[in-house]
């Protein structure tokens, strides 16, 4: 089903307790008719925090001249992902900055081995390329894509964003990964600096017509030495709407609870699979990337959000009925 614009306005300014927990049951319902009580688990692997991008919000941006800069080596992530496969894991997402030191051809390789040496899907979230890297990539055998739209007001991203980025290249982006067969996902911040309800309505439309098979939002947390170090963050409860909404209009998409939503409040993971999310990332990261893998302040990336948790994690989830499904969790039209 799809929301209205008046019911959607209704549900993002509601208090009314009882309400908002029909929705979240619904949304709840909804996840379980298609994943039954599973969550599906992927393998996080922070590869590097260079970037060459600007944007004012993020923590590891080219200017921000605090950060603590790593980069992984071709043997460090593998070892990371055999870490990761003999823990059970059957999905390796590769995240980073937009570091111009791994070249496409480089990627392509590191792609190419995880394949040949791991029954396993991988999934990418290295920002916007050009249509001939994607197809490099889908070719040595990359099979989802993670690109955020980051809000769907023009305006908004132009505010959030040097001048040499804008909204049109990024959604031509996300259409060049469909059309290559990558299995995509895209998704916004919850309450970033100027974006409001009129925002994620825009947001909630965008995500309709690129009818992804992943989709990723997390509350806005500002960091510190960014231009919004001040700007408050999103909130557990818009977040919890937000997820809700998804999930009844897209009832098969892929939907995790994120590391930003637990690191807002202890129990913002189990809320967000409690308003219809299905997915969790722990962290398989070496140590060092993961205590310098700061997009955010204050981002977790250990006990439960990372390898080290994962039994715990399961024990936890089935206290609320739920369990973590190991297998690949592809998207199933």
């Amino acid at each position: 089903m799809l929301f209205s614009d008046k019911e959607l306005r209704e549900i993002l300014l509601s208090e009314d307790k009882d309400f908002l927990e029909e929705l979240y049951k619904e949304a709840r319902e909804t996840a379980n008719a298609t994943f039954s009580n599973k969550i599906y688990i992927r393998a996080l692997i922070e590869f590097s925090n260079y970037c060459k991008e600007g944007c004012y919000y993020c923590g590891i941006n080219r200017n921000k001249s605090s950060v603590h800069r790593f980069r992984l080596t071709k043997d460090e992530i593998y070892s990371a992902a055999e870490t990761a496969y003999e823990a059970g894991f059957r999905t390796f997402v590769l995240q980073g900055g937009e570091d111009t030191h791994f070249t496409d051809e480089a990627f392509a390789e590191i792609i190419s081995y995880l394949k040949k040496n791991y029954d396993a899907a991988i999934t990418l979230s290295l920002g916007v390329r050009s249509y001939e890297a994607y197809k490099l990539f889908k070719d040595a055998g990359a099979d989802r894509f993670l690109l955020r739209h980051e809000t769907a007001d023009a305006d908004v991203f132009r505010k959030l964003h040097p001048s040499d980025q804008s909204l049109e290249r990024r959604l031509k982006a996300i259409y060049d990964l469909k059309e290559l067969g990558y299995q995509v996902g895209t998704g916004f911040m919850v309450a970033a600096p100027f974006t409001n309800h009129e925002s994620h309505i825009k947001d909630i439309k965008l995500i309709r017509e690129i009818d992804p098979a992943m989709i990723g939002i997390g509350p806005f947390i500002p960091s510190k030495g960014t231009r919004f170090e001040a700007y408050p963050a999103g909130t557990v409860e818009l977040t919890r709407k937000l997820l809700a909404i998804l999930r009844i209009e897209h009832p098969k998409a892929l939907i995790p609870s994120t590391t930003a939503l637990n690191t807002i409040s202890e129990t913002g993971r189990i809320k967000g699979i409690l308003s219809g999310a299905n997915v969790i990332m722990p962290n398989v990261s070496p140590k060092f990337a993961r205590d310098n893998y700061n997009l955010y302040d204050g981002k977790k990336a250990s006990g439960l959000e990372a390898i080290e948790g994962v039994r715990e994690l399961n024990e936890y989830l089935k206290e609320f009925g739920y369990e973590i499904e190991f297998t690949r969790g592809d998207y199933n039209v």
